[in-house]
C-alpha cells in the first residue's frame, strides 16, 4: 500500500481502483502510479482514458458508464484484486430547491451515492475474502455540511455520501477494512477555475475560507494519500475537510 505523500514507497503488487480519468480522479490515478501502485482507472468517456493512458502506460483503463449496475459489474468484475478503492466520480446539476427536476435528482444520486454502494461493494467483498484489509476514500465536499444556494440534490448526496461512508466503516471495520470521506472547498480543477473565474462569485466564497483561497487538486490528492496509506492505520469513518477552515467557521 502506499505509505505516505508525495515521497511515498510501495509495493508494486497493490492494486487500486480510481473512478474518474479527469480533474481530482486524474490527479489520484496519476499519483498513485508514481507510488508504484497497479491503477485501474475507470470512467465513462473513453477519450479522457486514452489521453490517460497516454500520459502513464501502467494505468489499465475501464470504460463504462457507473450508473448502470448491470454494465458495472461486468466491467469490473474481472479486473482482480483491489487493496485500495478511491470513489471520486461526481455530477453536479444546480438547481434551486423549487426546480429540482427529478431526471437530475435520479441522475445526481445514482452517480453521487448509488455507484459508490455498487463499486465498493465488488472491491469490499473481494478484500473481505482475501483477509488481506484495504482502505477505500469516498471524495464528498464541504456541501455535505453546509447549505449552498441552488445546490439542494448536491448537498444531499454528499450527506448522504458522509453517513454512506460512516457505516461503511462500521461494517467494514472487523475485516479491517478502512473507509473514510474528504470533503474539499472549491478545488482548482479546469471546471472548478472554470466555474468560479467571477471574481465576485469567487470573493464571496473565499470570504468564507479562513485561509482565503480555494484548494488546488494537489492538495486534496495528498490527503487521499494519506487516507489509503498505512500512515492513517487507526483512521475509519473519519469526514476529513481540506477547505481551509471554511467547515470550522
Amino acid at each position: 500500500r502506499c505509505r505516505g505523500g508525495g515521497h511515498a514507497r510501495t509495493h508494486t503488487n497493490t492494486h487500486s481502483s480510481v473512478r474518474c480519468a479527469v480533474g481530482i480522479g486524474r490527479a489520484t490515478a496519476l499519483a498513485l502510479a508514481r507510488c508504484g501502485a497497479k491503477v485501474i482507472a475507470v470512467t465513462r468517456t473513453q477519450a479522457d482514458l486514452n489521453s490517460l493512458v497516454e500520459e502513464c502506460a501502467s494505468i489499465t483503463p475501464v470504460c463504462v458508464d457507473l450508473t448502470d449496475w448491470g454494465a458495472t459489474e461486468q466491467a469490473l468484475q474481472d479486473v482482480g484484486p483491489v487493496d485500495l478503492l478511491v470513489n471520486n466520480a461526481a455530477c453536479a446539476n444546480l438547481q434551486p430547491f423549487l426546480e429540482v427536476t427529478p431526471d437530475k435528482f435520479e441522475q445526481a444520486f445514482s452517480v453521487n451515492v448509488k455507484a459508490v454502494v455498487q463499486v465498493s461493494q465488488l472491491v469490499a467483498r473481494g478484500m473481505k475474502a482475501r483477509g488481506s484489509g484495504g482502505s477505500i476514500v469516498n471524495v464528498s465536499s464541504q456541501a455535505s455540511q453546509r447549505a449552498l444556494r441552488e445546490h439542494a440534490v448536491y448537498c444531499a448526496t454528499k450527506a448522504a455520501l458522509d453517513m454512506l461512508s460512516k457505516v461503511m466503516a462500521l461494517e467494514l471495520g472487523p475485516h479491517q477494512i478502512r473507509v473514510n470521506t474528504v470533503n474539499p472547498t472549491v478545488v482548482m480543477t479546469d471546471m472548478g477555475r472554470l466555474g468560479w473565474s467571477d471574481p465576485e462569485k469567487a470573493k464571496s466564497m473565499k470570504s468564507r475560507i479562513p485561509l482565503g483561497r480555494f484548494a488546488e487538486v494537489e492538495e486534496v490528492v495528498n490527503s487521499i494519500l494519506f487516507l489509503l496509506s498505512e500512515k492513517s492505520s487507526m483512521i475509519n469513518g473519519v469526514t476529513l475537510p481540506v477547505d481551509g477552515g471554511f467547515l470550522a467557521c
